[in-house]
């Protein structure tokens, strides 16, 4: 719990940042708070059997790992006997606590701390977290007494970076900066308070904080008896944050009562008994009194001299030291827990590992590059966990990079922020940018100049315009004959060129004998088509009769001219695949 009303005290100061603001930071966490808060948020929708809470926890640090935080638990020892009366409170009569004090005889007014029944099911919730932490290579640190305590002694000493912790009474034992909440989803962020904007926010120092705990209760304190968290933080105030303790110890919480007489006092000038019956402040129902005085000095030292394991000691050392991952032992607890196979595992696990050696190294390579040595890449002494970059990607709308791992067991690739591949290896995404370009450009056929261009279009019209005349040539009728000039002799290239103007003659003399006979007969059914250029140097048809109609004599020499008939120039089916095959060609030309 820690202080009565303390958080709602220090809202002002509240900060929610991202995930990321974790990276590359060193945590202690309060286990206990953790368990606690996975226990209330699951326990009602599913049973404890499916250990839901601590596949929680699970997703929870393999998140944690991804960012390189390097987490270090802290369960509690036994209870503080100043405690005591709240621990029995909290557990509806205590009967726990109660047999074990008659079974250590603790009955004498000053009781000593009292050692946790190890055998609750809580107690089992906390020993299945710390073997899951030890296989993700997580270290336990085993309290003297109150967990935050040991937490904020770390924090204070500059042995950790923060401590996660809901109970509020870890700022009282001297922490600096503590992570109450934190939610690791899509969009995760923890919900953080710094001392330093308390300080500054609200002028409360680690005394004023004490002092408050005194007023308003803790676990070690039931507090003034009427007095709210605006009077509490008032009366503080008015005494400031070095002097509170000092007078708490001259004068116990007498100060407080005169506070609220003169309030009172105030308030009811008109009773005169009114005064009366404020005259003093009572503290739980009773006066304040010595006995009270030296228990508010016992609250005191409890949270300004708690027992924990002192900095220097072994222990401390032990935790601090980088613990390796242990696969082969979480592939057996999953499986004896979520009843997972070791693949399932490993698909978890296993990317989260290999994105927080990637973090390690460039946070390498930054603290190197801060202080003035540039070392290239391939001559760094720990190798570059990342092989080569395969292609980009995008994750949650963030740019990313899939990439190979070199000699990480178990995975090949996966997929990771480009920013961290950016500040880890650049010339990574130097080497997969000058690759791709180069595939690229094998890849591109060679455009052609502009004249070249122009010259094979013209080459194409062209090329269409004799293939569709010669189509329209075989496909339609013809109503003037082809005439074939059939000579008995071997005709001499001079003659031929003789002959072809001879033809030409013939042919323009028909033309006009053809319009004649049109003009006379324009009563006929038949009407005579328009003319078409014929050819002469192509291959004609198969003639399948000849008909000599008239002779014409020219150069001295006879000439027989031969007229088809209409079955000759009828359109064929090689015509009419041809034709059909020459629109297609001409569709696929106008669509590109």
């Amino acid at each position: 719990m820690g202080v009565k009303n303390l958080w709602d005290i220090l809202e002002s100061c509240k900060k929610t940042l991202p995930l990321h603001y974790l990276q590359n930071k060193r945590v202690c966490v309060d286990l206990s708070c953790w368990m606690v808060q996975l226990q209330n948020v699951n326990k009602s929708h599913c049973p404890m059997k499916d250990k839901v809470y601590l596949k929680s926890l699970f997703h929870r640090l393999r998140a944690l790992i991804a960012l390189n935080c390097s987490l270090i638990f802290v369960t509690d020892g036994s209870i503080p006997a100043i405690k005591l009366a709240t621990y029995r409170r909290r557990l509806n009569s205590g009967s726990e606590v109660e047999n074990q004090v008659t079974q250590e005889g603790i009955n004498s007014k000053k009781l000593s701390s009292l050692r946790r029944n190890m055998g609750s099911e809580f107690s089992c919730m906390i020993k299945e977290a710390k073997v899951l932490g030890l296989a993700l290579g997580i270290p336990c640190l085993d309290g003297i007494e109150e967990a935050e305590a040991q937490c904020a002694l770390l924090n204070l000493e500059s042995l950790c970076d923060g401590c996660f912790s809901s109970d509020s009474d870890i700022f009282l034992f001297g922490a600096r900066t503590v992570y109450r909440d934190i939610c690791v989803g899509e969009g995760g962020h923890v919900v953080c308070y710094e001392m330093a904007d308390i300080e500054q926010k609200l002028g409360f120092g680690r005394n004023s904080l004490i002092t408050l705990a005194l007023l308003l209760g803790s676990d070690y304190s039931h507090g003034v008896h009427g007095l709210g968290p605006g009077s509490a933080c008032k009366i503080v105030k008015s005494v400031g944050d070095k002097d509170i303790l000092q007078k708490i110890a001259s004068e116990g919480l007498s100060f407080a009562k005169k506070t609220k007489n003169s309030k009172n006092q105030g308030r009811a000038k008109c009773n005169d008994n009114a005064t009366t019956l404020h005259h003093e402040v009572s503290t739980n129902g009773s006066n304040h009194n010595l006995q009270r005085d030296n228990q508010c000095l016992q609250v005191v030292e409890a949270y300004m001299k708690p027992k924990c394991h002192s900095a220097d000691s072994d222990v401390v050392h032990s935790v601090l030291a980088q613990h390796p991952f242990q696969r082969e032992q979480l592939h057996q607890l999953c499986a004896q827990l979520f009843d997972w196979p070791p693949d399932k595992t490993d698909e978890y696990i296993l990317p989260k590992i290999a994105e927080r050696n990637l973090r390690r190294f460039a946070k390498l390579r930054s603290t190197s590059s801060l202080l003035g040595v540039d070392i290239p890449l391939n001559e760094i002494p720990v190798k570059c966990p990342v092989s080569a970059i395969i292609k980009c990607r995008k994750a949650h709308g963030k740019e990313c990079f899939e990439v190979s791992w070199d000699e990480l067991d178990g995975i090949k690739t996966s997929v990771v922020p480009a920013d961290l591949i950016e500040s880890a290896c650049p010339e990574k995404i130097k080497e997969f940018e000058d690759r791709r370009a180069l595939e690229k450009k094998n890849q591109r056929k060679p455009r052609p100049k502009k004249s070249e261009q122009k010259c094979s279009m013209a080459e194409i019209d062209l090329k269409l315009k004799d293939l569709l005349l010669d189509t329209e040539l075989g496909s339609k009728s013809v109503t003037i004959a082809s005439r074939e000039v059939i000579s008995g002799k071997m005709i001499t290239a001079t003659e031929g060129n003789s002959v072809y103007h001879g033809l030409d003659v013939i042919l323009e003399s028909e033309c006009k004998d053809d319009h004649k006979n049109a003009a006379l007969s324009p009563q006929t059914s038949t009407i005579a088509p328009k003319h078409e250029v014929v050819d002469l140097l192509s291959p004609s048809p198969q003639v399948l009769s000849q008909n000599v109609s008239r002779y014409t004599k020219m150069n001295g020499q006879n000439i027989s001219v031969i007229d088809l008939s209409d079955s000759e120039t009828e359109r064929s089916p090689e015509h009419a695949k041809k034709a059909r095959e020459l629109r297609l060609f001409l569709a696929s030309i106008r669509d590109k």
